[in-house]
């Protein structure tokens, strides 16, 4: 290697001088400095091992050595853009189309989630003749100014943000925490007619929609699951309008549910989106993506006069790295694995519910679950500082987990798709008495055992956590403390900022 090897501290300040402040780190109190990864685990620069539950970009597993050997092997014959005829471009879009409902049958290949979203965005507008989109609370489609405008996760909290006129955002579908809950007799109703409503508003101002835009299962939104039936009732809202319905598949796609291939076939067969967009786990960290849609807006966008290039989307290297990906998935049946370890995650995380109050809900499917923590589960006060004890905690037991949602207060899991059923069952081992002695702080009792009693006079929480996040730079709400401390009353409040 070319490069010369430097000590933690000297990569540290090198990075706090070259790189943008903006560009966060995962654990700034005490960052890891990672220079190895296989599988499921990465290993920092004193050989240390850790389990990586936040990576749903090494899909199939860290440096998978299919992967990197399709990538290499093509790199030392040819790479080149996409204007000339190579076999791995079709065969890729034919194998990819394979795994999408028929009319889904056009491929364009990007780099980035976020370059997918923008393209998409594109081909809607094209396509419809309107401009304005339809997006979710909470929702985050990407980093180019074109989805910071639809991405509220981004921008809700600062203060003087507002809304471009184009831009409508509908209540996230969250039966936990939302307007419209598990008990209410239709939710998937309800929050389809607030997305009709937005569309009403919307043309009573002279505007049109040209998209409805959504994550399938929303991740930095809180790991929020939409109740069946949602999307179905909102595309028709949505095509009544002259709009298009974009699915964001970047983090929840190829298999990760495990049941189905794409999380947007979790609402049932009778859901089609007309643009599907994927990123991350698609070349297993090599920086590819994808925007697949209809024939017919295909060829709109085509018959708009404007030629569409793409300097290295789809070129003959990244095609290879995806099919390799795609052997891999099917060689190594980690969407069944992804419905077996799921199952046991979700079965073990839903045990510790019953034992800690911290847990006010356990959601997700296959390998994405999320864990949301909260003081109270019947006000359902975010456990904001509390969720990031956990990860602080969990990373000195030498296991990577993050926390999102608008809160911050929900645990993502979301590992590569070889995570284990003895992975999880560590995971599990390892949470449950970081949750117990959060609760003795809390003075909340365990739900399922007695009160001990143990002496809490003693028991502080860490100093610091700075807010730790799925590192795309989100900062931390305005209302989340910056630390945690015990008051004479066994009550944890926020220190002042």
């Amino acid at each position: 290697m070319s490069a010369e090897k430097l000590d933690k501290s000297k990569t540290l300040f090198l990075r706090q001088k070259h790189v943008g402040p903006s560009c966060k780190i995962f654990f700034s109190q005490d960052p890891i400095k990672i220079v190895k990864a296989k599988g499921q685990y990465m290993y920092d620069e004193n050989g240390q091992r850790y389990l990586d539950c936040i990576n749903n970009v090494a899909h199939v597993g860290h440096c998978h050595p299919d992967v990197v050997q399709a990538g290499a092997e093509q790199m030392g014959t040819l790479n080149t853009n996409a204007r000339f005829l190579h076999d791995n471009l079709v065969l890729y879009a034919q194998r990819l189309q394979a795994t999408l409902p028929p009319a889904l049958s056009v491929c364009y290949f990007v780099n980035s989630g976020s370059e997918a979203n923008d393209l998409a965005l594109r081909l809607a507008r094209n396509f419809t003749g309107h401009d304005d989109i339809i997006t979710l609370e909470n929702a985050y489609h990407g980093h180019v100014s074109s989805l910071i405008d639809i991405s509220p996760y981004k921008h809700h909290q600062l203060p003087d943000a507002e809304l471009r006129p184009s831009v409508h955002v509908a209540p996230s579908p969250d039966v936990y925490r939302g307007r419209y809950r598990a008990d209410h007799p239709d939710p998937a109703a309800a929050y389809a007619d607030d997305v009709r409503e937005l569309i009403d508003r919307a043309h009573e101002k002279g505007r049109k929609i040209a998209a409805f835009i959504a994550e399938s299962l929303q991740s930095c939104g809180g790991q929020v699951v939409p109740p069946a039936g949602y999307f179905q009732q909102v595309a028709a809202h949505v095509r009544r309008a002259g709009g298009v319905v974009i699915a964001d598949e970047v983090q929840v796609g190829f298999g990760r549910v495990g049941s189905h291939f794409w999380a947007f076939q979790l609402q049932g067969a009778d859901f089609v989106p007309d643009i599907v967009t994927m990123g991350k786990p698609i070349g297993n960290g090599h920086p590819m993506s994808c925007v697949v849609t209809t024939a017919e807006v295909a060829q709109a966008f085509a018959s708009s006069g404007m030629e569409y290039f793409n300097t290295f989307g789809g070129n003959p290297v990244s095609c290879a790295i995806g099919l390799a990906v795609l052997d891999v998935i099917g060689k190594e049946d980690l969407q069944g694995n992804a419905v077996r370890v799921g199952r046991r995650l979700s079965d073990l995380l839903e045990a510790l519910k019953r034992k800690h109050p911290l847990i006010g809900d356990v959601r997700g499917r296959g390998l994405f679950i999320g864990v949301e923590l909260v003081k109270d589960r019947l006000t359902l006060t975010p456990a904001t500082a509390e969720a990031q004890e956990v990860i602080y905690k969990l990373k000195e037991e030498k296991i990577l987990l993050s926390a999102d949602g608008p809160h911050r207060n929900v645990l993502k899991f979301k590992p590569p798709m070889c995570f284990t059923p003895e992975d999880a069952e560590l995971v599990a081992a390892k949470l449950d008495p970081v949750l117990t002695e959060l609760e003795e702080v809390l003075g909340l009792k365990p739900l399922d055992v007695p009160n001990v009693g143990k002496d809490r006079s003693k028991r502080t929480l860490s100093d610091e956590r700075q807010q730790h996040h799925d590192g795309i730079g989100a900062p931390r709400p305005a209302s989340a403390p910056k630390r945690i401390r015990k008051e004479t009353n066994s009550r944890i409040t926020p220190a002042a900022d």
